[in-house]
């Protein structure tokens, strides 16, 4: 397996040599030839990425040592090989020709299409092996999960038994009513330590890495992505602190944040400004006194309607439009519905609902601001214009916390598809043991276990404290598609029935949905990956 992994990574090296002299000049990247090769590029971000994964999957097979194991990695590196040796998805609708980024014949021939590594695929990569792998998972599980600490372990059975008990049961309700997810789930949570997990013990947390903050979410987000969700705002608010707050903030916030008094809520995009945050125009004006002023709009801001506290991304200084004109708040509010029923209580802040297809639980909302008054001890660091570095800080997190999310939800949908289609009888016998379904069953196992070893190899490389946005954004890559791809297979397997909202396999689809859109939309990410690689 090794060896065949080794000819996809000289294949790779090829095509990222090949590309980086057509968007290089005089040995430095230039933006507008990279812009001109978008397409070429992204496939190359998609390309390092199944690399890493098959890397990462091989390395548990060998790790874990299991039979099973091994079956589920050499199908995934297999495949891997295959497609490499053709075309790059991109996504729905999206593939590009390998020849785009100006492999040849003789590269192909050099590496993917030697008689061994073609006598690997066609050993592996074929239906037969992805029946196999099927048929074990009904009796005998997914594999090894392949955490190697034992603590790792009961935390994740500790939080899979609470899914399955109080997530589970309330999720269907939640999203077909559009309900706030009760705050019975959110008080269990607090005192399970969810919201504190990666917050030191000095300060109130439990002083876990970012092994252990994926663990929680993928189990918490198997239950219902809404309350796999809940920690992220945690998550952001306590990175933004920790890592550019005073001593003061430190102290007056992260406690309360580890221990669930306060729920935080990330006030950061703009209706005209997605993922381009460095030209946000709500204005933070100081006052004589060293107060601040805000006005302006936001859009897409979750679970504000609860928040205490919010982590708010306003411009202080105006002659500077772009990432060092702005500044972070920890803006505090009043947690909403107040007793009349009101949503928005605070002076100079009101709210209106966006209504989403799924990833309901804590809603959506349009934030306004007009004359929003915040404290002078509000303004993180004490210090304008650091906003963008302390905000860089949390994206690897959140992108991990994001990948881990998509793994959740790839795992439900594989639930799902494979009790629906060993229940379900046709033709005198279950659906699962027709190929077709049988063949989609043993792919989803393949790609949620591949995605989950690159999530947690992403979160081993952050709790060494190493830069890994490179390995966040490919993370988030891989496990978002395999979740819109479980959850689109889990449809297909319950059929008509998968179209009915009282059917969980519906849910998922349209929660799966949103995983490639938010902590910075798949284009994003390849983006952000592709001037890596080629700026290296």
């Amino acid at each position: 397996m090794q060896r065949v992994v080794d000819a996809i990574a000289e294949l790779y090296q090829s095509a990222r040599s090949h590309l980086q002299a057509q968007v290089t000049e005089g040995g430095k990247l230039s933006r507008a030839k990279l812009e001109s090769r978008q397409v070429a590029a992204h496939g190359l971000a998609y390309f390092a990425t199944e690399l890493e994964a098959a890397r990462q999957i091989a390395a548990w097979s060998e790790r874990v040592g299991g039979a099973y194991e091994r079956q589920i990695a050499a199908a995934y590196v297999g495949e891997v090989a295959r497609s490499v040796g053709s075309s790059l998805d991109l996504g729905p609708c999206e593939s590009v020709d390998i020849r785009e980024l100006g492999v040849t014949d003789e590269d192909l021939n050099r590496t993917v299409r030697t008689p061994a590594v073609l006598a690997f695929i066609a050993q592996h990569a074929r239906t037969e092996n992805y029946l196999a792998i099927a048929k074990h998972a009904k009796e005998g599980g997914y594999g090894a999960v392949g955490l190697d600490d034992s603590t790792l372990e009961d935390i994740r059975m500790q939080f899979a038994r609470f899914s399955d008990q109080e997530v589970i049961p309330r999720a269907q309700e939640v999203h077909r009513k559009d309900l706030l997810i009760p705050m019975s789930i959110l008080d269990q949570m607090s005192e399970m330590g969810v919201f504190g997990l990666t917050i030191p013990e000095a300060l109130g947390g439990l002083g876990l890495g970012k092994i252990a903050m994926c663990v929680v979410t993928e189990e918490l987000s198997r239950g219902y992505i809404g309350v796999g969700s809940l920690g992220t705002r945690s998550e952001i608010a306590a990175e933004l602190i920790m890592g550019g707050g005073t001593e003061e903030q430190k102290k007056h916030w992260l406690p309360k944040l580890a221990s669930g008094e306060v729920l935080p809520t990330a006030v950061f995009t703009e209706p005209n400004y997605g993922s381009d945050l460095a030209h946000i125009t709500t204005r933070a004006v100081k006052q004589p006194d060293g107060s601040y002023i805000v006005s302006g709009a936001k859009t897409w801001i979750t679970h504000a309607v609860r928040a205490d506290l919010m982590t708010l991304l306003a411009r202080t200084n105006p002659a500077d439009d772009g990432a060092n004109g702005l500044s972070m708040f920890l803006a505090p509010k009043t947690r909403g519905p107040n007793a009349a029923g009101h949503d928005f209580v605070d002076a100079g802040l009101t709210g209106t609902e966006i209504k989403v297809l799924g990833y309901r639980g804590m809603k959506e909302y349009e934030l306004s601001f007009d004359n929003f008054h915040l404290p002078a001890s509000s303004l993180l660091g004490g210090v304008e214009g650091k906003a963008f570095r302390q905000l860089m800080t949390t994206f690897e997190s959140a992108r991990i916390q994001t990948a881990a999310r998509g793994v959740g939800v790839a795992q439900a949908s594989l639930n799902e598809a494979m009790r629906y289609a060993h229940e379900r009888i046709q033709f005198g016998k279950p659906i699962a043991e027709f190929g077709r379904v049988g063949r989609k069953l043993g792919r989803m196992i393949v790609r949620v276990q591949a995605a989950r070893q690159l999530t947690y190899f992403a979160a081993r490389e952050k709790d060494k404290d190493r830069r890994c946005d490179l390995e966040a954004g490919m993370a988030k890559l891989l496990a978002t598609r395999a979740a819109w791809e479980g959850a689109d297979a889990d449809v297909q397997v319950h059929g008509g029935n998968g179209f009915a909202e009282e059917y969980t396999a519906s849910r998922l689809l349209v929660d799966a949905r949103v995983l490639s859109i938010f902590e910075g939309a798949n284009e994003i990410q390849a983006d952000v990956i592709a001037r890596r690689l080629l700026e290296a």
